[in-house]
């Protein structure tokens, strides 16, 4: 099951995790809400973070 958020207008977003390249070679993890479940859905919260809501309703990510 994935971690799903509801924000205050009731739409629901799913958390994805993702490694990205970057120009000198090395990678990072991406973290990223979608309305749609895809195959880098994650099934948690990454350790040190928390969910907050932008003021357009997009959750994010932040580190605690």
């Amino acid at each position: 099951m994935s971690f799903a958020y509801t924000n205050s207008r009731g739409q629901t977003y799913v958390l994805h995790r993702r490694n990205a390249a970057l120009a000198n070679g090395q990678t990072r993890v991406l973290h990223y809400f979608s309305r749609t479940a895809g195959p880098s859905a994650i099934d948690a919260v990454p350790a040190g973070y928390t969910v907050v809501e932008a003021k357009t309703g997009l959750p994010l990510l932040k580190r605690t």
